[in-house]
């Protein structure tokens, strides 16, 4: 068995007003130093069999498909540990 890790954000150029409100509150929670922040999704898949080129090939799909909306969003897929 295999996780793979796909995390979707915002392209750079996407307005991200979550990222946004998260850094203005950040000083007035007592932290300070942090210009911007970008938020995003992670998914951690389990497969039955071992995350080899076909396999990753397959999760890539799930990205493309319905994970990411990749007119505003970027992907990478990672395999874990």
């Amino acid at each position: 068995m295999a996780r793979v890790i796909v995390d979707v954000m915002l392209k750079p150029e996407i307005l991200d007003p979550q990222g946004q409100a998260i850094a203005r509150a950040l000083p007035r929670l007592g932290f300070s130093g942090v210009s911007a922040v970008r938020q995003g999704k992670r998914f951690e898949i389990e497969l039955e069999g071992p995350a080899d080129e076909a396999a990753l090939e397959e999760v890539r799909k799930m990205a493309e498909t319905l994970l990411a909306n990749t007119v505003i969003e970027d992907y990478s897929v990672r395999v874990e540990g």
